[in-house]
């Protein structure tokens, strides 16, 4: 299942575009496993609000072209088709919102292209500097040493229905969609590629600092990222730091707790501060 958007040809490549509501536009960006339908709750919930909902399946994913070349999915070439989306819908400025390894994406986006981002919200994803100072959040990211074996990784992924997606997501209610959506051709090597394009700069590449307010959401229940490596952001970002803690979420917080997250998501946009924590 995906949601069906507009295909839109940029970089020669055709991705799938959602394009909800009208009035000021929001840019939602995904991450692994995911595509756009991750946002399916936010996007209704922000278009409703008056805001115009750009929520794209990135490179690889849902209905969007995947192609084969890992160096095809290093961050600045993705942040290259957020730009040019922008520039293709005449949008001269918007707040940005990341998930996973759109997070991930955004801070880079955001630290690029300053002048283009109203605001970052990042979702269990801290700056990349953030990140990789931290042990604990390191070790929480041994399953992407895995992630960069070609072949094996593909192997051990689809292995016995699945089960170590089964088991790193806990048996997310999402699962089954994922899987599918997985399984089509060339699509879990296009995922991987994510991790295989970007792990080395990752641990030892330059990230800008932010000049841009950013939001910082953590979810308790998130395996994978540690709350330091959220809190560690504020001392990147040049420009007001909030910071939100929510309580029983796992990772995919667009998914666990979507009237909460889009609570936290209309507030901060129309202005109102969140809660301010400093690591």
């Amino acid at each position: 299942m995906s949601l069906k958007g507009q295909s839109i040809t940029i970089n020669n490549l055709k991705f799938n575009v959602v394009i909800e509501g009208k009035g000021a536009p929001v840019i939602l960006l995904h991450g692994f496993p995911d595509s756009a339908y991750v946002w399916r709750e936010q996007i209704k919930a922000l278009s409703q609000k008056g805001y115009q909902v750009v929520a794209p399946d990135l490179r690889g994913t849902g209905d969007s072209e995947a192609p084969r070349e890992r160096k095809k999915y290093g961050v600045d070439v993705i942040c290259s088709d957020v730009v040019t989306l922008m520039d293709y819908l005449g949008i001269e400025k918007a707040p940005v919102i990341g998930h996973d390894w759109g997070a991930v994406t955004g801070w880079v986006f955001t630290g690029k292209y300053p002048d283009r981002v109203k605001c970052y919200v990042t979702l269990s994803v801290g700056h990349p500097k953030a990140y990789r100072s931290n042990l604990e959040q390191l070790l929480r990211a041994w399953y992407t040493v895995l992630f960069q074996v070609p072949y094996i990784a593909e192997k051990s992924m689809r292995s016995f229905d699945w089960l170590l997606m089964r088991k790193l997501s806990n048996d997310h209610s999402e699962v089954d969609h994922w899987i599918k959506d997985l399984s089509r051709e060339g699509r879990l090597s296009a995922a991987l590629n994510w991790y295989r394009a970007n792990e080395v700069h990752m641990l030892f590449g330059d990230f800008p600092r932010i000049k841009v307010p950013v939001l910082g959401i953590w979810s308790t229940g998130d395996i994978f990222l540690s709350e330091r490596q959220m809190l560690l952001s504020a001392g990147y970002v040049d420009a007001p730091w909030n910071y939100e803690r929510i309580e029983g979420s796992g990772h995919w917080i667009p998914l666990d707790v979507p009237r909460r997250l889009n609570n936290i998501l209309i507030d901060y946009l129309s202005g109102n501060k969140t809660s301010s924590a400093k690591a």
